[in-house]
C-alpha cells in the first residue's frame, strides 16, 4: 500500500489540498492508495484552512460508507484520505499565540552578566526591523519569510513530526505545496525539505522518509490584494520582488527535490486584503487546480532515486494551456490535461446537478430508487442529507468560484435549464437513438443499471454512489464521446 504525504504550507497549501480533494471526489485517478494530508499554518482560524479541513472530513465520511466492497464498480471517492496518522492534520507551532516575534525569540533577555544587552541582542536588532520584531504571529508571517524561517524551525523537533516520520514505509512519497511570494510558504518549503533530507537517525522510519521521492509545487504570484496600508502589512506590489529573491535562493540552495513544479499566471484578480483569521477566504482558482494536478502527475513518475538524502536527478516542470483565454474551457487545455480531468469532472458534475435539480422528485417515482429503497428514510439519513449533500454543495461552489475568478476556469454551464446535456461549454452533445432526453434520459440509464448494482441495505450510500457512477459513465460516453 503506497501513500503520498502531502504537506500544505500556508493558505495556498490549504487551497490546493481542497482542489485535490475535489479531484479525488470526482474519481480522478492517482497512483497511490492513500493521501496523508499535513497542514503547516500558524493561522489556525484561517477560513481557507477550516474550509479544507471540513471538506476532507466530509470526504472521509462518504469514503467510510462506500469503500469496503471488493466488487463495487464505483469510481467516485476511490482514494483514501488518511487523517488518522496525524489526527489534527496540522503540525503545531508552539508559542505563537498572543505573542510577537521579539517575545518569541526572548530578545528582552538577551543580556550579559551585567544586565546589558549582549551581542545576540545586537545581532537580532540588525537582522530584523522594529516592524519585524513587533509582528504578531498568530495569523501567519504576513509576507515575512525571515520571521517564518526562525519560527518554523521548531517543526523538526516536535513530537508530531517525529511520529509522522515513524509512520513512513517503503514506497511512500512526499509532496510539498507552498507559495513563493508570501511568508509561511516561502520560508516553510526550504526548511521542511532540508529537515526531511537531513532527518535524525534516532527517529524511527528515518531512512524511508529521508530517501523518499519528494515532489513540490512552488506557486508563484497568481492574485493581488487590495492596498490597505493602514490595516494590513500585506502589499501585493512586493510579490514579484519577493518571488525573484526566493527563486534566486532556490537556484543556489535547493537540490533536495526529485521533481519541482512551478506554476503562475500573469492575469490576476484583486482579493480583499486580509492578514488572516476567519476573513481570509479566497475564492477557488484554476491555478490551485493545476497545482493539485502536479500531485497526480508526480504519483505517475517512476524511477525517482534518492541516496542518503540526495536525489540522483531533479526534474523541473511547468504547466501550459493551449489557448490563453481569460475564461478557460476544456477546449483551451492541452489534450493531456483533458484526458485526466474531463471525464471524471463531467460525471461528478452531472451527479451533483441531479442531486440538486432532480432528486427531490425522482426518488418517489423512479424504479431505480424504489427498488433500492432510496426512500424517505434514506433521503433524511445522515449519509444523504449531510455527508453526500455537503460534498455536493462544496463541489458546485468550487466550480462557481473558479468560474468567477481571473483567470476563470468555467468549462460548464451550471445554470438549471431544460437542455441538461448542453452543460459543457463549446461542445454539442451527440444525438442518440432514443425518444428520451435530459433528466428522463438520465433516469433511463439509472434504471438500466439498477439491477446490476448490489442492493446492500446495510450500506445504502455505497449502492447509491455506484449506481450514479455507472450511469454517468455511460452517459458521458454516449453524449460526449469520452
Amino acid at each position: 500500500m503506497s501513500r503520498i504525504y502531502v504537506f500544505g504550507i500556508g493558505g495556498t497549501g490549504s487551497r490546493v489540498l481542497k482542489a485535490l480533494t475535489m479531484l479525488l471526489s470526482a474519481g480522478v485517478k492517482i497512483n497511490a492508495d492513500e493521501i496523508v494530508p499535513v497542514i503547516i499554518d500558524p493561522d489556525h482560524a484561517a477560513a481557507d484552512l477550516t474550509r479544507t479541513m471540513k471538506l476532507m472530513r466530509d470526504y472521509n465520511k462518504v469514503y467510510s460508507k462506500i469503500s469496503d466492497s471488493n466488487d463495487s464498480k464505483n469510481g467516485f471517492f476511490r482514494t483514501k484520505i488518511n487523517m488518522d496518522i496525524l489526527p489534527s492534520v496540522t503540525l503545531p507551532l508552539n508559542n505563537t499565540l498572543d505573542c510577537d516575534f521579539k517575545e518569541y525569540i526572548d530578545q528582552a533577555n538577551m543580556k550579559d552578566d551585567e544586565g546589558k544587552h549582549n551581542s545576540n541582542f545586537a545581532l537580532t536588532s540588525m537582522l530584523f526591523s522594529e516592524k519585524n520584531l513587533n509582528a504578531k504571529m498568530d495569523v501567519g508571517f504576513k509576507g515575512n519569510p525571515n520571521i517564518g524561517s526562525v519560527v518554523l524551525n521548531q517543526i523538526a523537533m516536535s513530537d508530531e513530526f517525529k511520529s509522522l516520520v515513524s509512520s513512513f514505509r517503503q514506497d511512500d512519497r512526499i509532496f510539498i505545496i507552498s507559495s513563493i511570494f508570501g511568508g509561511t510558504g516561502a520560508s516553510g518549503f526550504p526548511l521542511l525539505m532540508k529537515n526531511i533530507r537531513a532527518i535524525s537517525k534516532d527517529i524511527a522510519g528515518n531512512a524511508y522518509a529521508k530517501n523518499a521521492p519528494i515532489g513540490a509545487v512552488s506557486v508563484l504570484p497568481y492574485f493581488d490584494v487590495k492596498p490597505n496600508p493602514e490595516k494590513s502589512e500585506i502589499d501585493s506590489s512586493t510579490f514579484i520582488s519577493k518571488t525573484k529573491a526566493a527563486l534566486s535562493y532556490y537556484d543556489r540552495n535547493m537540490n533536495e527535490a526529485n521533481v519541482l513544479y512551478y506554476i503562475a499566471d500573469n492575469l490576476s484578480k484583486q482579493y480583499e486584503n486580509s492578514e488572516g483569521g476567519s476573513t481570509q477566504r479566497n475564492e477557488a482558482h484554476f491555478i490551485e487546480l493545476v497545482a493539485a494536478l502536479a500531485i497526480v502527475d508526480f504519483s505517475q513518475i517512476s524511477d525517482l532515486e534518492t541516496e542518503d538524502g540526495e536525489p540522483k536527478e531533479t526534474f523541473y516542470k511547468e504547466f501550459g494551456i493551449k489557448t490563453a483565454a481569460k475564461e478557460l474551457i476544456f477546449a483551451d487545455l492541452e489534450e493531456a490535461t483533458r484526458q485526466i480531468i474531463k471525464q471524471p469532472l463531467t460525471q461528478f458534475t452531472l451527479f451533483c446537478k441531479y442531486l440538486n435539480e432532480r432528486m427531490k422528485d425522482a426518488y418517489k417515482h423512479q424504479p431505480w430508487a424504489k427498488d433500492h429503497k432510496f426512500d424517505d428514510n434514506f433521503i433524511h439519513s445522515t449519509a444523504y442529507s449531510s455527508d453526500i449533500t455537503d460534498i455536493k454543495k462544496a463541489y458546485l461552489e468550487w466550480l462557481a468560484e473558479m468560474a468567477n475568478n481571473c483567470r476563470a476556469f468555467a468549462p460548464y454551464d451550471l445554470m438549471e435549464k431544460k437542455e441538461l446535456f448542453e452543460l459543457i461549454k463549446g461542445e454539442k452533445p451527440a444525438k442518440i437513438l432514443t425518444m428520451k432526453s435530459n433528466y428522463d434520459l438520465f433516469d433511463d440509464y439509472m434504471n438500466g443499471f439498477q439491477a446490476s448494482v448490489k442492493d446492500d441495505r446495510s450500506k445504502p450510500l455505497q449502492s447509491f454512489v455506484e449506481l450514479f457512477y455507472l450511469a454517468t459513465e455511460k452517459l458521458v460516453k454516449a453524449k460526449f464521446r469520452m
